[in-house]
């Protein structure tokens, strides 16, 4: 039984930093495709960030150059360090994984439907 679990989620003030961190069980091995992606009122669903098993990493132009994303020392931890926060970045924040994707990047989580997702945590920047 695959699940995915976030913590680290808060209320924070406009450019200061928050790392989010995602507890991945129940696969056999390391998932092909892991990241981050984020839901708000206004913007609906919007992915943020992926990286792939071999470590590339992707970010939505929203994101980019602010936000990192990482594994742990194993692969079932992800973390998201944010850096820089904008009031738009609030949101509820999901982690994701799936075993394989023919393409893995941060839009990969914007279809709905694929892979495994947490149940998200709440950023809200102010």
């Amino acid at each position: 039984h695959v699940q995915l679990v976030e913590s680290g989620g808060g209320s924070v003030q406009a450019g200061e930093s928050l790392t989010l961190s995602c507890l991945i069980s129940g696969y056999y091995s390391q998932p092909g495709c892991m990241g981050w992606f984020r839901r708000s009122p206004g913007k609906g669903l919007e992915g943020v960030a992926a990286v792939e098993m071999y470590g590339f990493t992707t970010y939505s132009d929203s994101v980019k150059g602010r936000f990192s994303v990482s594994q742990g020392d194993s692969w079932s931890t992800l973390y998201l360090q944010m850096n820089s926060l904008k009031p738009e970045d609030t949101a509820v924040y999901y982690c994701a994984a799936v075993g394989w994707t023919p393409d893995c990047d941060s839009a990969t989580w914007e279809t709905e439907g694929i892979g495994t997702r947490g149940q998200g945590t709440q950023v809200t920047v102010s």
